[in-house]
């Protein structure tokens, strides 16, 4: 499946159906189409493109040029990806919270020859300029901001104006590259290259591995004659993974992909107006951090969710509380509770329908999905104790960009079947399902023990009166490492450390519960809602420095 085909392939089959929703702009198909085909030759007329054919390089390499998105949500996002596809380049997701030194590795790292950027970001990177010397092509995104053109880089309008919509380039194939920057737990971000085709199956689309494009169009079809297309808001950051791809899924079902007008911050009452006003169907939410706020807003407001049938969450934990809380507003929603990665696709989810809410941590495995040995040279079976790896089996990603040697560690071949290892840690369960213990870069060893920052998390979540929660390990003269909780609270119940110490316990062994508890009045998450454990260590650290002497047991 090349993801460039597909597209003008739906947009012929649907031209005149709405596509693309964000502010006062409403796209057709057609036009959606049009804007994507004058970007791509833009692209295509200043040299980017292909340069070797995927199948003469190693699972790490690329020979395709990369056009650097840095952007918020927007219909120009959507646009830059297909565009780059439909002249065989490849997009790259810039973290827009990167600035100076972090966003001048990931453009050289990626080694990218342009970049689309709205306007806000201008100043800043003029300022890098001298230092990004391979990118050429500079295409600049009004905003509202106000900020003048950057010396040397054209409008994106007057780009698109420039060219004439020309069709795709003719040898788009399925393993033409589709490239995702990764970074926070998983250390300096990483490139995870993908062929199209396998991140389709993988991680977009939830059809059969080899559904072909004829008859996903036909789907489509199908679809908008019953009139049962629907409208889906990706409220994740599309620089991320979960906000693209759930964007791209809904797109190639014929949904019309509706985008939040406010998008530099998270504006709940904003987000949920919009779900009542467009009627949307289907939304993706990242755990607790995004579903907190938006619950909030739907307890102060009347509002009708009626159209809503799905809400995917995924990238952080999504609490049983919040779940049933959501099933209380939207009884007719199926609720979604993913686990995967840049790297693996979707590895587990969990289904919650009518009232009957599923477990955070317990998750029925892909078909693809197993847990290996610790030494990753197994598979465990069912009831093994073993702590293993979460791995997923094709179709998953090639490997890193530029990188042999964590491609060869991350994509073992077991049994003569290769295998994506991202980093997560579980066990088998009795019945065949995994029980997940979270990334291992965020484990804590106390005493000799190793314990789950996500595992304590979810439990101190089931206690009444905790809004949120991170777990960290700070460094102990006794235990090396002691676990250290940092905690909001959501005001219906009173609480206090011993509670929620005693709490834990009740729910894990006694050597995981935390040694302190920290509450604070928010915790600080990234962009798409996952934990930021830098802050929270610096946090207890900082905490702790003064207050030992209330360190508990």
């Amino acid at each position: 499946m090349n993801l460039a085909r597909l597209q003008e392939a739906i947009a012929a089959a649907i031209p005149e159906t709405e596509c693309l929703i964000f502010g006062g702009r409403r796209y057709t198909w057609a036009q959606f189409n049009d804007r994507t085909r004058r970007l791509g030759a833009f692209l295509r007329q200043n040299g980017l493109g292909l340069h070797k054919e995927l199948g003469r390089l190693e699972n790490w390499q690329s020979s395709q040029d990369h056009v650097a998105m840095y952007l918020y949500n927007c219909n120009e996002y959507l646009e830059t990806l297909l565009a780059a596809f439909k002249c065989r380049a490849s997009a790259i997701n810039v973290n827009y919270r990167y600035q100076d030194d972090e966003l001048v590795y990931l453009l050289k790292n990626s080694g990218a020859k342009a970049i689309v950027f709205h306007a806000r970001f201008a100043v800043m990177l003029a300022s890098l300029r001298d230092q990004l010397p391979d990118i050429q092509v500079w295409i600049q995104v009004a905003d509202g901001s106000d900020v003048t053109l950057m010396a040397g880089a054209i409008d994106y309008e007057e780009a698109l104006a420039a060219c004439a919509p020309e069709p795709i380039d003719p040898g788009c194939r399925d393993d033409d590259l589709f490239i995702i920057y990764t970074g926070g737990t998983t250390g300096l971000p990483k490139g995870v290259l993908w062929r199209q085709t396998d991140i389709f199956f993988g991680l977009i689309a939830q059809t059969p591995v080899g559904t072909s494009q004829e008859k996903t169009v036909a789907d489509v079809t199908r679809r908008v004659s019953q009139g049962r297309l629907g409208k889906a808001m990706p409220l994740a950051p599309m620089m991320h993974a979960s906000g693209t791809c759930m964007a791209l899924g809904a797109m190639f079902r014929g949904s019309a992909i509706v985008i939040q007008e406010t998008v530099d911050h998270f504006d709940a009452k904003e987000i949920v107006q919009t779900f009542e006003r467009e009627s949307i169907t289907q939304a993706t939410l990242i755990g607790d951090a995004f579903a907190a706020p938006l619950l909030a807003e739907m307890d102060r407001g009347s509002y009708d969710l009626s159209a809503f049938s799905m809400i995917n969450s995924g990238g952080a934990v999504l609490s049983p509380r919040n779940k049933k809380r959501l099933q209380d507003h939207m009884p007719q929603m199926l609720l979604v509770d993913a686990v995967g990665s840049s790297e693996a696709g979707r590895q587990a989810m969990n289904l919650s329908k009518g009232g009957k809410t599923k477990s955070s941590v317990d998750f029925e495995m892909d078909i693809n999905a197993c847990v290996i040995s610790a030494d990753r040279t197994r598979i465990l079976q069912p009831g093994e104790d073993e702590t293993g790896w979460v791995a997923q089996g094709e179709p998953v990603a090639m490997g890193y960009l530029n990188d042999a040697e964590k491609t060869k560690l991350a994509f073992p071949v077991i049994d003569g079947k290769r295998y994506a290892v991202p980093g997560d840690r579980a066990r088998m369960n009795e019945d065949g399902s995994y029980h997940f213990l979270g990334r291992d870069s965020v484990t804590i060893n106390s005493g000799g023990e190793k314990i789950f920052a996500e595992e304590v998390e979810h439990a101190l979540k089931t206690l009444s009166g905790i809004l949120d929660a991170q777990v960290v390990g700070v460094v102990d003269d006794i235990w090396g490492q002691k676990v250290v909780a940092i905690v909001s609270k959501t005001g219906e119940a009173e609480i206090d450390e011993q509670l929620v110490r005693d709490h834990c316990k009740s729910k894990l062994a006694d050597y995981k519960a935390p040694k302190n508890v920290i509450f604070v009045d928010e915790l600080f998450r990234a962009a798409n809602g996952k934990a930021s454990y830098e802050w929270a260590r610096d946090l207890a650290n900082e905490t702790l420095g003064t207050a030992q002497d209330g360190a508990g047991s």
